[in-house]
């Protein structure tokens, strides 16, 4: 018997923001919020966490009900499965949970005694709206999560739970509801927000995750789950780079956008009959523009201009590159929030969603082949284009060298994204040799491409514009810039190696 499922769509908000939908004529009549108590519980070791599985006891006025639900990480649409149980009071209830994956798990454990480990406190509001064909709750919670001992946190979401009807409706609403307030798509359970908190995880910068594939994933389930992940990705470092503006935060959101954007490339095949495509890929590209510059601006502050200092330390010029480069610096950050803060911003990644789950790109010519054929076809077309365009690396001119370094880039982040269909032990361990090689010929690459965006950094200052001082920056420019492309030979030769050693290692996927 297949347990229950609950599909939403969660949103996160300000909380003068979420009380202002409470307003919004599609909203209107929705009862007074109430105060719901949520009381999170695993082992020790945390094995309900690590098995993907998460317990609660949530109290509703003088009721208490146990809710098991499977899958914590997600992005935008959540569709978990859930077993809910009434129970008497606020410890849980092993016969409730006999029937689900807990039990497995608890009886398996090196010790499986059950103990809180967050609470949250919300005051909850909902209701039901009919939208288009579907009956859709909506959900607006304002509070916070509380933890014994890593303090509290903020938690202002709205959800919208689809009740009956299609996916589409639950986007098509969500979409209305962000034409009155700023919303953006939510990244995180409330589970994993106070597990978050309780590893000090909260605002720290997140790096790509593994991408799981199911057991006999299609095509099109492959590419759900890469573009999912991406999303995911660029979310939880935007809210990050919002909230304390680090550099890391600022380069993990490049590297979703990269990853996302080569997800497009990858499957190429499959989503060209769907126009949307080369639509929002386009858009994605446009609107993240002046993310580029502010992250060659954090490179070239926290790396190359130290670097010729500490080579030049007597060159006055320098100093005065550098509260140049500073402002061009602030401005350049002062460009990606006035992005992020955008309405179009918050709506693109909506949208995205939405096709990425509803879009008609599901049901195209070669949606249905096996994702590790696919996959391997794939994969061996980006391998011969890295292996053909890569020939006399070190005689190529800096364009060449570039659609080099592009198509490695892609085929390492195909190696990634695939890697879990293929998990033999003899697989394994060729991906990881694989991965190596490629790995150590994008570093130098990158280190090549860096060069020449130093170049690109230094070209609009190497001319003096007013005086004395901006006279001394375009020396210590034009300076800083023949010092790096004294680099250039060496990192030449350490390319061309690295090339000829990724062609002669044996593909995982073969």
């Amino acid at each position: 018997m297949s347990a229950p499922r609950e599909v939403e769509l969660k949103l996160e908000c300000v909380g003068p923001d979420l009380s202002a939908l409470a307003r919004h004529p599609l909203l209107q009549g929705a009862p007074e919020p109430r105060l719901i108590v949520s009381t999170y519980f695993d082992t020790a070791d945390q094995d309900l966490r690590a098995a993907g599985l998460t317990l609660r006891v949530r109290r509703k006025g003088e009721t208490f009900v146990q809710t098991v639900k499977s899958g914590e990480g997600g992005i935008g649409l959540f569709d978990r499965a859930e077993w809910e149980v009434p129970v008497p009071g606020e410890a849980p209830e092993p016969e409730g949970f006999a029937d689900t994956p807990v039990r497995a798990v608890l009886e398996g454990a090196k010790d499986p005694a059950l103990a809180p480990q967050f609470s949250t406190v919300v005051m909850r509001a909902e209701h039901p709206v009919d939208y288009g064909a579907s009956r859709i709750l909506v959900t607006r919670d304002e509070g916070r999560v509380e933890t014994p001992s890593s303090g509290d946190a903020a938690l202002t979401e709205l959800e919208l739970e689809l009740e009956s009807g299609t996916a589409g409706d639950l986007f098509a609403l969500a979409q209305a509801l962000a034409e009155t307030v700023p919303l953006r798509l939510g990244a995180r359970a409330k589970s994993e927000r106070g597990f978050a908190l309780l590893d000090g995880r909260s605002l720290r910068p997140t790096k790509a995750e593994p991408v799981v594939m199911p057991e006999g994933a299609r095509a099109a389930d492959a590419f759900r789950l890469i573009a999912l992940a991406c999303l995911r990705q660029l979310r939880l470092n935007e809210a990050v780079f919002l909230a304390a503006k680090p550099p890391e935060a600022l380069h993990q959101m490049r590297v979703a956008i990269r990853r996302l954007r080569s997800a497009f490339s990858l499957f190429k095949p499959l989503l060209s009959a769907d126009p949307r495509a080369a639509i929002l890929n386009d858009e994605i590209k446009r609107v993240t523009e002046p993310f580029g510059q502010a992250r060659n601006l954090d490179v070239f502050l926290a790396t190359t201009l130290p670097a010729e200092i500490e080579r030049r330390p007597d060159e006055p010029g320098l100093v005065a590159l550098r509260e140049r480069l500073e402002a061009e610096h602030a401005r350049a950050y002062a460009a990606v929030l006035a992005t992020l803060d955008a309405p179009e911003w918050r709506a693109l990644l909506i949208d995205l969603v939405a096709w990425i789950e509803t879009g008609p790109w599901r049901e195209a010519p070669g949606a249905d082949e096996d994702a590790r054929d696919f996959a391997a076809r794939v994969l061996d077309r980006f391998r011969r284009r890295v292996k053909q365009r890569g020939r006399h690396l070190d005689r190529l001119d800096p364009e060449e060298r570039h659609r080099v370094r592009i198509a490695a880039k892609k085929l390492r982040y195909g190696a990634e994204f695939f890697a879990g269909l293929y998990d033999s032990k003899k697989a394994r361990k060729r991906h990881k040799v694989f991965g190596d090689a490629l790995s150590d010929l994008q570093d130098h690459l990158g280190a090549l491409n860096d060069l020449a965006t130093a170049h690109t950094v230094m070209a609009d200052l190497a001319v003096p514009e007013d005086g004395p001082a901006d006279g001394m920056v375009a020396f210590a420019a034009g300076l800083t810039a023949a010092d790096k492309e004294a680099d250039a030979d060496a990192l030449l030769e350490k390319a061309a190696e690295a090339h000829d050693d990724l062609v002669d290692v044996k593909p995982f996927w073969r």
